[in-house]
């Protein structure tokens, strides 16, 4: 056996794996949906982290990622990967939040009185991952959830812009801002 033919084999039983774990949690099995969540908790609080910009909110928002799956297993029907689709619910929420959020701030103030608020992250360390991440968040609301979805993500200006609802062009934009934004700000630290 060559070195592909072990890397499939092993994601064929993986998928195995997680398919009966699927099934099993759609029938209510909580053990199953516990070893679901031991699997996908971590990816779906860095995708929370990564949209939301605060580490308390990720993990607020990540525990409803989690409350939302127990509800919706049901509705997974295998058309797709169940990473995928857990992505999908975890964006979903995540953007959720940010409409309430969004509505309660507007309540209070008004939308002219609102600026981006930079978040007053530390560089924990040099590295650039690390820093990416870091600038990530600092980036204004729009810019890294489109950023977000479509380079980390892997969604298409097409659903984000449906997601977010905006236009293409405008979802391509801020994309653009974000990218132009992470470089200067990359390059000030690394120069």
């Amino acid at each position: 056996m060559d070195k592909s033919q072990v890397i499939d084999a092993k994601e064929r039983f993986i998928a195995d794996h997680e398919s009966e774990l699927v099934a099993r949690a759609q029938q209510g099995d909580q053990q199953a949906f516990h070893q679901l969540y031991e699997i996908y908790h971590r990816r779906m609080f860095a995708l929370c982290w990564r949209m939301l910009a605060d580490k308390d909110s990720a993990e607020d928002v990540c525990q409803e990622v989690f409350v939302q799956l127990w509800q919706k297993i049901h509705n997974f029907r295998g058309e797709s990967k169940f990473a995928t689709w857990l992505h999908s619910v975890a964006t979903n929420t995540v953007l959720g939040h940010l409409r309430k959020q969004k509505n309660w701030l507007q309540r209070i103030f008004s939308i002219e009185d609102q600026t981006v608020v930079e978040a007053s992250v530390e560089l924990v360390d040099d590295s650039l991952s690390n820093a990416l991440d870091m600038k990530i968040q600092q980036l204004p609301e729009r810019a890294r959830l489109v950023f977000v979805l479509f380079a980390v993500e892997g969604y298409r200006h097409e659903e984000i812009a449906k997601m977010l609802n905006m236009a293409v062009g405008s979802s391509k934009s801020q994309y653009h801002r974000a990218k132009s934004l992470l470089r200067e700000s990359l390059g000030e630290q690394f120069a």
